[in-house]
């Protein structure tokens, strides 16, 4: 029997010797690093009771496998080389099955713990053959990314929800994923700062101990409260930021990565860690090196950072995890993932190898059916970043009109509109174009105002028009209202008004823009045409993807069922894909699984 099953392994991984120390021994023809290559070592070890061994000897290569209980040992060393030993968990085989009908392979192949074994004569079953022809692995959605991603973040998937700002990424959206054991960041951006001091007391009462961020918009505009956002996250305790919006490196979020940074144990540790969403290569390489020497100046003058600190901060990245950003909802570079994505990676692993560090780098955007997520996997990301599709979900903080609207989009159904943090410099923002006006008339707005020297200078008709279609009532009453909020929030910017007629424009057109996302949160429907929601086309893709499935229903829609879907339908595309190119003709498992 022993020298039976030597012979049943010399078969499949046909080394010149196979011998077990249960007494059996066989010969093969040779090629056992190809066999290792093509099926692993994990079949061969559940073929062993336990405590025996497995000796395989092939063309200067001895492979030892040893069984012990429900793991089991490798050891691999090559003649005049390096020797290398793995430690890895066993699952028994179950039972065998027949070659299945389609519909038991679909079942086989989203059973995600089991790995798939197809014979030589393309049957395939859940026990090794006697003559295989290849083997599919378990795919647990655990196994998907970067397992240091995982580990780093104390998660259990390579998965984020993303930051979508005006509290639209809501409490209830970040405590789901926290106790769903994914990662997810509150969306702050665009807030005023005690709504964000409320979203920070409950988080850390109701998340604690779990994984959970708050996201830092870049505003340039305001410096002071990119820089107030940051004292409260370090007043609060809070361990990790999503960057967003950052053309550069700022002192704020160098100041909030390299608080209390120390040397301890002989290595340089800070208990915070930065997520960097970028969309242009030059961008990337800001966050994955270390701060520049006039930000550390700068926080040591004022006192944020000491001289030691600063040498310390000096060592390491501002962030270990950097998500690339392509076409997507909010501020975008509209640039397609699939040709930045390889760029970035290349520049990581220059920067990792030049500095010594240990640089992740995510994918985002476009990302709204497995297929997409398992092609931004198989491209290099370690993790995955999603966002314009948790927005039409049950936690997310918008109304049900907008989750209507966006239930309803199709790829094509988006478009870019001004962006009312950047409005006069011309950033862009993608969003909603089926069922509002939002990107033509901020467009509109934008043109106005390179073109005009003030409101004065409007021509009657336009102003006119401006009044009663987009702003509602007339731009004085619009002027009074702008002129208080900034005389409580910033009044330098009304001094500056009263001088420049254009800056008193731009305030007046921001108005505008400011409100219309909150207008479609609050679901006015009266400014129902002038709803700004931001979305890319993953949305549309997403929405395809569900058609008359369990999740095309709003109310199915919940952030952890959206993650859990879309994860297990990369893993099993992953699945499908590997017995279509060992020849086994695969039906259709595309759609949303339900157990």
């Amino acid at each position: 029997m022993s020298d039976a099953r030597a012979a049943q392994i010399a078969e499949t991984w046909p080394a010149r010797t196979v011998r077990l120390s249960s007494g059996g021994a066989a010969a093969g023809s040779g090629g056992l690093a190809d066999a290792v290559d093509r099926v692993g070592v994990p079949p061969l070890a559940a073929l062993l009771a336990d405590g025996e061994v497995v000796t395989l000897e092939d063309e200067g290569v001895v492979l030892e496998v040893r069984r012990e209980g429900g793991q089991a040992v490798m050891r691999a060393a090559w003649k005049g080389g390096p020797a290398y030993e793995e430690r890895f968990f066993v699952e028994a085989p179950p039972a065998a099955v027949s070659a299945p009908r389609a519909r038991d392979l679909a079942a086989l192949l989203h059973d995600l713990a089991q790995p798939l074994y197809v014979d030589a004569d393309g049957a395939v079953g859940t026990r090794l053959p006697a003559s295989l022809r290849g083997v599919v692995p378990a795919r647990p959605i655990g196994s998907l990314g970067a397992a240091s991603f995982r580990q780093a973040h104390g998660v259990r998937a390579a998965y984020v929800a993303g930051a979508m700002a005006g509290g639209i990424a809501s409490e209830e959206l970040v405590l789901a994923m926290a106790h769903s054991g994914l990662l997810s960041f509150f969306g702050a951006g665009g807030l005023p700062l005690p709504r964000v001091q409320q979203a920070l007391d409950r988080l850390s009462r109701e998340a604690a101990g779990r994984p959970w961020g708050m996201n830092l918009l870049h505003n340039p505009v305001e410096p002071a409260v990119e820089a107030e956002t940051v004292q409260r996250y370090l007043d609060a305790g809070v361990r990790t930021i999503s960057a967003s919006a950052f053309m550069g490196l700022t002192p704020a979020v160098v100041r909030f990565r390299f608080a209390g940074v120390r040397e301890q144990g002989g290595q340089v540790v800070t208990d915070q860690r930065v997520f960097a969403k970028v969309s242009r290569p030059e961008t990337a390489a800001a966050f994955m090196g270390p701060p520049t020497d006039s930000i550390l100046a700068e926080l040591v003058a004022a006192g944020h950072l000491t001289a030691g600190q600063a040498k310390l901060a000096a060592t390491l990245p501002v962030a270990n995890d950097i998500t690339l950003e392509g076409d997507s909802g909010g501020h975008t570079d509209r640039r397609p993932l699939v040709a930045m994505l390889p760029v970035v990676l290349r520049l990581r692993d220059r920067l990792a190898a030049e500095h010594g560090f240990t640089l992740r780098v995510g994918a985002a955007g476009g990302l709204g059916d497995p297929t997409s997520l398992r092609g931004a996997l198989a491209m290099g990301a370690d993790y995955v970043l999603t966002g314009s599709v948790n927005q039409a979900t049950v936690e997310a903080g918008t109304s049900d009109m907008v989750k209507e609207l966006l239930a309803q989009a199709a790829v094509v159904d988006v478009a870019t509109g001004a962006a009312p943090d950047m409005f006069e410099l011309g950033a862009h923002v993608q969003v909603l174009s089926r069922g509002t006006m939002y990107a033509q008339r901020s467009k509109q707005l934008h043109e106005l105002w390179r073109s005009h020297a003030g409101i004065d200078d409007l021509p009657p008709a336009v102003r006119a028009k401006l009044e009663k279609q987009v702003f509602q009532r007339s731009l004085d009453d619009v002027w009074t209202e702008t002129r208080a909020f900034w005389q409580q929030q910033d009044p330098a910017q009304v001094t500056r008004a009263d001088a420049d007629p254009r800056h008193r424009m731009a305030l007046c057109f921001r108005w505008y823009l400011g409100l219309s996302s909150r207008w479609a949160r609050a679901g006015a429907a009266e400014r129902k045409r002038d709803f700004q929601v931001w979305c890319g086309p993953a949305m549309g893709l997403f929405n395809d993807w569900v058609a008359g499935s369990w999740l095309e229903p709003l109310s199915a829609r919940t952030v952890v069922a959206v993650a859990d879907a879309l994860l297990h339908g990369a893993a099993v595309a992953e699945r499908a894909r590997g017995l279509a190119e060992l020849g086994v003709a695969v039906p259709d498992v595309s759609r949303p699984w339900r157990a």
